[in-house]
């Protein structure tokens, strides 16, 4: 009896001893995971706080391992094409939106205004204050002119700074008919720009597009679902070679070669050659040059695509804008625009761009 008694005696203790173990480790357990998520957290919202403050719900778009688009925060905006005319602004005019979506800091901006044809620079600080959104028209700031518009986050001495926190886009209109909202491409500053030797009295530094400094750029480009032109449809194509200096002039296009695809999946090779730094043109029988012609390729009630890129390893955007003057009485023509899809990316693109302290 004293056997048993000793036996259940000892079978409560290790009962109790078990239990006293379990509820220890589930404790630790409890605090390692405690300290493991304060810990996460704590390096989230320093990699947030470093980069861009929202103060809103949800998990921040990485910079990281995100690519330039326009659905997006930067600091190096691009707005694919701006255009007016001093006699009928009312026709042909461009309006640029730019926001600062950071809710603590102000964001200088230094803006570049690239003739397409000439790949001349024109430029302009804008300053915008936390949550601050501004607009304005290129016939004011740069009137007659057709190009492209970089838009740079920089310090109070002008260097380059990391504040992925622009937004952007535009609504453009040409005489042609063609108009269009597009998003401004927003390209992200990485942590490899902290490295860059800039500071007061710099005269010029160059932002490299390297996934070190900043995001890769495009290099092959796509338009989805091109429209038959017998159906009244006129797509305006916009190309811009991004590189160069914005001190002394922009580089320029250069060769292309692209493949137009029809909707059975034929494909026709055509090549161009630009002395511009932006190219735009419709697409017909006269562009882009293939054998058989466009329209032939994309007969009447039919679609194709098509993609190209430079025969150099050069960084290219752009946009597709179509018009159909059917639009109003026809429920199957549409007018718009959109930028053009990104299918594979450059490291080799860099620009150079004038540095010295801001006016505002």
């Amino acid at each position: 009896m004293d056997q048993v008694r000793s036996a259940r005696k000892r079978n409560t203790h290790d009962a109790v001893f078990r239990s006293a173990i379990r509820s220890l480790m589930s404790g630790m357990t409890l605090l390692a995971m405690s300290l493991f998520l304060m810990a996460g957290a704590s390096n989230a919202f320093a990699q947030v706080d470093s980069e861009i403050r929202l103060d809103v719900p949800g998990t921040p778009i990485s910079s990281v391992n995100s690519v330039p688009h326009d659905q997006k925060a930067g600091s190096v905006l691009v707005f694919p094409v701006y255009t007016s005319t001093a006699s009928a602004s009312n026709l042909q005019n461009t309006r640029i939106n730019l926001t600062n979506i950071d809710t603590r800091r102000s964001a200088t901006v230094h803006l570049f205004f690239v003739d397409g044809s000439s790949c001349s620079v024109s430029d302009a600080y804008i300053c915008l204050t936390p949550n601050q959104t501004t607009s304005f028209m290129t016939s004011d700031l740069d009137p007659g002119v057709t190009g492209y518009l970089v838009a740079v986050a920089v310090g109070a001495s002008g260097c380059p700074v990391n504040f992925n926190a622009l937004i952007g886009d535009e609504f453009v209109k040409f005489g042609t008919g063609h108009a269009a909202n597009l998003g401004a491409i927003a390209i992200s500053a990485l942590p490899g720009l902290a490295d860059l030797a800039c500071a007061y009295g710099t005269s010029s530094t160059t932002l490299l597009f390297d996934g070190v400094m900043y995001q890769p750029l495009p290099r092959v480009l796509a338009i989805d679902s091109l429209t038959d032109r017998k159906s009244g449809n006129d797509t305006m194509l916009i190309v811009n070679r991004i590189g160069g200096s914005l001190t002394t002039g922009a580089l320029r296009l250069g060769a292309v070669f692209g493949l137009l695809f029809d909707d059975s999946e034929t494909a026709v090779s055509f090549s161009f050659t630009q002395d511009v730094c932006q190219f735009r043109s419709s697409l017909s029988n006269n562009f882009p040059r293939t054998t058989p012609r466009y329209e032939t390729v994309i007969p009447s009630g039919r679609t194709g695509w098509m993609k190209f890129w430079s025969f150099s390893d050069a960084a290219i955007l752009g946009a597709a804008i179509n018009f159909n003057p059917n639009a109003a009485g026809s429920a199957g023509a549409f007018n718009q625009g959109h930028n053009l899809h990104a299918l594979t990316l450059t490291t080799s693109a860099s620009v150079t761009i004038p540095t010295f302290p801001p006016s505002c």
